[in-house]
């Protein structure tokens, strides 16, 4: 008759889990993300609605530079939350190929956590 306990009979296995250190290490990484996805995501829809505008005032502005800025503000008007291009005139109008061009490029800093900031440089043009 064996008096060892059953648990002490077969081979020591190693415990399985999350140590406290180790939790807290990927709540820092995971709040880290969380926060540089909620500063950056502003930036990037501002990118989106700009490149949608320039896109209209190309397809619809008219035939002119000055139309085609006056389109631009019109549309700026309409749309909220566009700050990187205030005007038309910030924008740069061509012709190439019997087709509008337009072009526009600005930098975007977001303040991450004092006095660290993320620099964003946004560059597009009309399809």
């Amino acid at each position: 008759m064996n008096l060892m306990p059953r648990h002490a009979t077969g081979p020591a296995r190693a415990q399985q889990g999350f140590t406290l250190i180790g939790l807290i290490f990927w709540a820092v990484v995971i709040s880290m993300l969380a926060l540089l996805v909620m500063k950056v995501a502003p930036a990037l829809s501002e990118y989106r609605t700009i490149q949608s505008m320039v896109n209209k005032a190309a397809r619809e502005g008219g035939s002119t530079v000055p139309e085609i800025r006056a389109a631009y503000d019109r549309y700026l008007q309409i749309e909220y939350g566009v700050e990187a291009i205030r005007s038309g005139r910030d924008l740069d109008v061509a012709k190439e190929d019997d087709k509008i061009l337009i072009r526009f490029a600005y930098d975007k800093e977001i303040a991450l956590v004092e006095p660290v900031y993320l620099v964003i440089k946004f560059k597009g043009q009309s399809k």
